[in-house]
C-alpha cells in the first residue's frame, strides 16, 4: 500500500495504472474509519483492479462553528484498516497541498439540493462537498467512486456533480451499516456518551416504524410522518426534520409511490445526527 501527499505525484501514478488498463475504484473519505468505510473499500476490492482511497477533513465542508477543529483524526489506525481491506493507494493531502495558496476553483452545488434538508441547514457544505470531490475526480481518474446511502442527500449531490461536467466515472451508492441495535454508523457516533448513545436509536426506530406502517398499506405522508413524530415526541431527543420525498429529487410527495426517500435528523445529546431509509418501487 502507497501513501500520497503530493497531488501531482498521485495524478501521474493513477495516469499511469490507467495507461496499463487497470480499473480504479476510489473511496473518498475523510477518515476516522468504521465498518460502513470499510464496506465501501470492500465493495472496491471486489469491482477493480486497484483501490484508492483518500483521507482528508475538507475544510471547505465545515461552517463556522462546526467541529472542523475536533473532527475525529486517526491516520495511524486507519491506516491500518485499509491495508486489511488490500486498499493500494492512500491519499493524504495537508490542507495547503490540496488548496495552495491562491486557490479559486470554488464549485458550486446543484441549487435546487442545497436549498433544502442539509443543504438549508448547512448552506456551505455541499458547495465544499463538490469542489473537494471535483478535485478528486481529476486527480484520482477513477473508473467508479463508492459513496454511502447514510448521506444520501450528498449522494444526489455529487450525481448531479458528475453529470453536470460530464466525469467519466461510475458513482455506486453502498447500503448504509448499522451497528447490532441498529444505530448508522458515522464518525461522529464517537461524540455520543452511553446515555446519549441510546437516545440516538430513535432516528433508526422511527425509520423502522415507517417502513412497517408503509409496508402496511399507509400511503399517506402526512400520516406516515405523524407516526414518527410521537414516537420522537417520548424519546426526549431534538428532531430537526422528518420527510418523506421523492428519491430523486427530494421533493415532499403528496402520496408514498414509487421510489422515496424517508430522511430524519435529530440532535441528540448535542451531536446532529441523519439517517434515512430509501424504498423502491412502493
Amino acid at each position: 500500500m502507497r501513501v500520497i501527499t503530493d497531488c501531482d505525484k498521485l495524478r501521474r501514478l493513477c495516469g499511469k495504472y490507467r495507461a496499463a488498463g487497470k480499473s480504479i475504484g476510489f473511496v473518498p473519505t475523510m477518515g476516522a474509519f468504521h465498518a460502513g468505510h470499510l464496506s465501501l473499500m470492500r465493495r472496491a476490492r471486489q469491482e477493480n483492479d486497484i483501490v484508492a482511497v483518500s483521507i482528508f477533513v475538507n475544510p471547505l465542508q465545515f461552517a463556522a462553528g462546526e467541529d472542523l477543529a475536533a473532527y475525529p483524526r486517526d491516520f495511524a489506525g486507519d491506516k491500518k484498516s485499509a491495508g486489511r481491506e488490500q486498499v493500494d493507494v492512500i491519499f493524504a493531502p495537508l490542507a495547503g497541498e490540496f488548496y495552495p495558496a491562491g486557490f479559486s476553483g470554488k464549485v458550486l452545488a446543484d441549487s435546487g439540493l442545497n436549498s433544502i434538508l442539509e443543504g438549508a441547514r448547512r448552506p456551505t457544505h455541499f458547495d465544499g462537498v463538490c469542489t473537494v470531490l471535483a478535485r478528486l475526480f481529476n486527480l484520482v481518474a477513477a473508473h467508479r467512486v463508492y459513496l454511502g446511502q447514510k448521506d444520501y442527500q450528498q449522494f444526489l449531490v455529487v450525481k448531479r456533480l458528475v453529470e453536470g461536467f460530464a466525469f467519466d466515472l461510475e458513482l455506486v451508492i453502498c447500503p448504509i451499516v448499522r451497528d447490532r441495535d441498529g444505530l448508522a454508523l458515522s464518525s461522529r457516533n464517537v461524540y455520543l456518551d452511553s446515555r446519549s448513545r441510546g437516545k440516538a436509536l430513535v432516528l433508526s426506530e422511527t425509520l423502522k416504524l415507517a417502513r412497517s406502517v408503509i409496508e402496511l398499506g399507509e400511503r399517506d405522508p402526512a400520516k406516515v410522518v405523524s407516526e414518527m413524530r410521537q414516537r420522537f415526541s417520548l424519546s426526549g431527543v431534538e428532531l430537526d426534520y422528518i420527510t418523506v420525498a421523492g428519491a430523486e429529487d427530494l421533493q415532499p410527495v403528496k402520496r408514498v409511490s414509487g421510489d422515496v426517500l424517508i430522511a430524519v435528523a435529530a440532535k441528540v445529546g448535542g451531536v446532529r445526527l441523519i439517517d434515512n431509509e430509501l424504498l423502491l418501487g412502493v
